[in-house]
């Protein structure tokens, strides 16, 4: 009863226009926990965490940067940490508790994922005892170190950190770990792939667990796709194709990099160096949905019924 209590608050949440299995997301659902431990103030400390093995746990390294005996738990059952394998610059850290009884997420891929795809995110938002669930839609895709890292629109807030954002078949695709500040905001989930190398890190036993994540450094050093995210958001376009123009020169067969800068023009009102940029951007990748877009508005905007014909094709 209480599986099924769960899955109806669950699909409460969810838009009617998502196709889902019910019993694969039940599943996912399932695969979710909670991650705690209290500081030396005595404060309790919580996060959330996804099953991917038997007695295996993937979450965010950040949550246990003050607590020196984290546990797992569900409803008023509770797991010790006995040990873990931790990648702390890329904030992803492998528990291992024992006689878990959840079965593990079944996991997704990067290589398959495509901009507007649906997703679903799975968490503890706030730390409340029931995981809430946030629809919405992938918006960019980076190529980051190995793995695909995910910007969706399925938000997440504190006590996520560590939780599993999902495809509508309940696949595992990445672990949400951080967030622009305040409002609109733009969320992003690390790749699921680079579990492969967590699994083969050392294991420790003594926590807390401490160090710097790549997402955490001074702007000038965070990778580009985030140097962009607060101008764009703050609307300083003179700064956004600042950085675009930065990031191409280093990745200039990066389709992302081109967009933004056509996005930065176009707001500058340099309509013919946007569109440069946009057609770049689709040459580079015949999925970026944004740059599509974005042509078709300046094609339409200029009255380019046989530019706005090609674009379609």
């Amino acid at each position: 009863m209480r599986s099924l209590s769960l899955l109806l608050a669950l699909m409460s949440f969810i838009p009617s226009s998502f196709a889902l299995d019910q019993d694969k997301l039940l599943h996912s659902l399932q695969a979710v926990v909670m991650v705690r431990g209290y500081n030396a103030n005595g404060g309790l400390a919580y996060g959330s965490g996804v099953v991917v093995g038997e007695n295996k746990v993937m979450t965010n390294c950040h949550i246990f940067r003050s607590t020196k005996q984290p546990w797992i738990s569900r409803g008023e059952d509770s797991y010790p940490v006995v040990s873990v394998q931790a990648d702390r610059a890329h904030d992803l850290c492998l528990l291992t508790a024992f006689n878990l009884p959840f079965k593990p997420a079944p996991l997704g891929s990067g290589l398959v994922l495509k901009r507007g795809q649906e997703v679903l995110a799975i968490g503890h938002s706030n730390g409340v005892p029931n995981p809430l669930t946030s629809a919405g839609v992938i918006k960019s895709i980076y190529d980051f170190e190995g793995g695909k890292v995910i910007r969706s629109s399925a938000k997440f807030m504190m006590g996520a950190s560590g939780s599993g954002i999902f495809d509508v078949d309940g696949n595992l695709l990445g672990i949400n770990t951080f967030k622009t500040p305040g409002r609109p905001a733009y969320f992003y989930s690390l790749p699921i792939e680079w579990l492969s190398d967590l699994e083969k890190l050392p294991v420790e036993t003594v926590f807390p667990i401490v160090g710097k994540a790549f997402w955490e450094e001074e702007d000038e050093k965070k990778p580009f796709f985030m140097q962009i995210a607060l101008p764009e958001l703050n609307k300083d376009w003179v700064k956004l194709a600042y950085v675009a123009e930065k990031w191409i020169a280093q990745s200039p067969g990066n389709s992302d990099a081109w967009y933004e800068l056509g996005f930065a023009n176009e707001n500058l009102n340099k309509i013919n160096e946007a569109e440069k940029a946009y057609l770049e951007a689709v040459k580079l990748d015949a999925s970026n949905i944004d740059a599509l877009q974005r042509l078709d508005f300046i094609a339409q905007s200029k009255g380019d019924k046989v530019g706005l014909l090609e674009i379609d094709q």
